[in-house]
This record gives structure tokens, sequence and C-alpha cells, in this order.
């Protein structure tokens, strides 16, 4: 694969028999789409009911949760219509290599990497105007054509909804260890995470906990919070389900600006008030997925 060409870009014909990525097509039936062959211990999906949710910015901050403990961690977006992970860690500019015949991630510390689409784009502003075929068969190769080594977590960073990209994952990744849901207070949210906690149970998976995302805004000249969206939806979706609450993260503009800028907010201000419900967060889900 050269740094530039986006991997498996064949169109497809139906004809699944004959199609390199027939194992992981949604169109294709029959047997069970075989694990791809990946040495990890666990992989964390985190997933949204819907769009804007602030879903990488929590996949961002558990990569390195996980990386600050010591482990090796493996961060895959799959977000391939709009990836955003290089750009929230400040490696935008990078391209994927490959050595012999498989995909280099790009290191961002000693023990954590990253794949994106965007690091195959021509340029930044590029669409990917892909069919569900080619998207299944790039997930595979974001799996098991990658150097990703000897991983004890690959959290992978999916799309809203629960498309192709969440079922072919699901479906082919080893030693799913479970999902994250990720959603914000009011109910035009939470109606949507609780079709995401459904399609992971329907799949037979773990929903590792919910998480309230931009619960309350912290002013930044008073220091006080204003629940502009509501306060306890996601507490409630978990309580309904019978799946652990993580907790709340408020609104906060330098979130947003550490996504900007290319710094995850866990490696930021210790002092503030949202660093210190990110971190709670955070070890609630490293607790669990630890145990």
């Amino acid at each position: 694969m050269s740094e530039n060409t986006p991997p498996n870009t064949e169109t497809c014909d139906n004809n699944c028999s004959s199609c390199p990525s027939g194992a992981t097509c949604s169109q294709a039936a029959g047997s069970p789409p075989q694990k791809a062959d990946i040495d990890v211990r666990h992989v964390i999906l985190v997933l949204s009911g819907k769009g804007g949710v602030g879903k990488s910015t929590v996949a961002v901050n558990l990569a390195y949760a996980l990386s600050n403990h010591g482990k090796s961690v493996g961060l895959l977006d799959l977000d391939i219509h709009g990836p955003n992970i290089p750009k929230m860690l400040g490696i935008e500019d990078h391209k994927l290599m490959a050595e012999g015949n498989k995909i280099v991630p790009v290191r961002v510390t000693g023990n954590l990497q990253v794949v994106s689409m965007a690091f195959l784009l021509p340029e930044k502003h590029a669409p990917v105007i892909w069919r569900g075929a080619m998207k299944a068969g790039a997930i595979r190769q974001f799996l098991e054509d990658t150097a990703w080594g000897r991983l004890d977590y690959l959290v992978v960073d999916l799309p809203p909804g629960t498309g192709d990209e969440a079922l072919t994952i699901a479906q082919i990744a080893p030693r799913v260890r479970g999902a994250v849901i990720v959603t914000t207070p009011q109910e035009v949210s939470t109606l949507d995470s609780t079709k995401a906690i459904t399609f992971v149970e329907q799949l037979e998976l773990e929903v590792i906990g919910v998480i309230e995302n931009m619960s309350g805004f912290i002013c930044p000249h008073c220091g006080e919070q204003v629940d502009l969206f509501g306060k306890g939806g996601g507490s409630r979706i978990a309580a309904e389900h019978h799946v652990p609450f993580l907790g709340s993260i408020p609104l906060d503009q330098e979130v947003r600006k550490a996504g900007d800028e290319g710094r995850p907010f866990i490696i930021r201000q210790k002092d503030s008030p949202t660093w210190k419900a990110i971190d709670e967060v955070m070890e609630n889900l490293v607790r669990i997925v630890e145990r």
C-alpha cells in the first residue's frame, strides 16, 4: 500500500463469492464472518446514538488514560467518513506507511499508536465516498493487516449510529471487551443512545457503561455550572438498562480548545473541575475493564 492509497476501493457487484470483502460485507449471507487475526487482550468500542455528543473526545481521553496506566494501546478511528482523531491528537499531517505487506500505525507516545482513514487521504478536505463493502474491507485491513504488535487494548472510535462500521467491527474483532455509550443529557440524545445500548445487547456484547457528556456548562468567568442541555439523562438510561453509569463530564470551552489544539484534555490542567470529572470517568472505566 502506498502512503496515499486508500485500502480496498473496488466497487461492489454483489457477487459475494468472488468479492475480497465477502467475509465482512453486510450484503453477504451464510456463515458468520471470520474473526480478524490481531494480538490484542481487549477491544473496546466507543459508540453513540447520534453525532455531536463528544464520542471522539471520550475515545481519545480513554486511550490516553489506559496508556497512562502503562498499557499498550491502539486507537482505531473507524469514523471513515469523518475521521477526527488525528486532528484531536495533533498528528493530522502524518501519513500511514507500509513495511512489507503491513500498515505501520502512527505512534503518539511510547505505548499509544493510531490508525485512521484521515492518514490515507490525499488532502485533509477530501471526502471518502464508499459503500458498505468497501468500508468492511478497510476495517479488516486496519485490524489484521496493520503492524499493531501486541496490544493490551484497542480502543475503537465509531461513527454515530448502529450501521455498517459498528456491525462489522463487532462481528470480526476478536476479544471485544464491550462498548462504552456516550450521550448528552437531553432526550433527543438519550433516545438514540438507548438504541445503541440495545444494539450492543442484541449482539450479546457487554455494555461497559454510559457516559453523560456536556452535562452542565462551566462558566469561564465565575466557575458556576448551568445545565444548558439538562442533567441526568445518562444516569437514567443506564439505570433503565441495568448497566453501569460511568459519570458526567461538563461542557467546558477548554475541552474544545484541547481538541482543536491537538492535546487531549486529560494531559492538561489537573486543577480544574472538568479535569477531575474526566479523570473520574476514565478511572471508573479502567476499573471496570481491568477487573
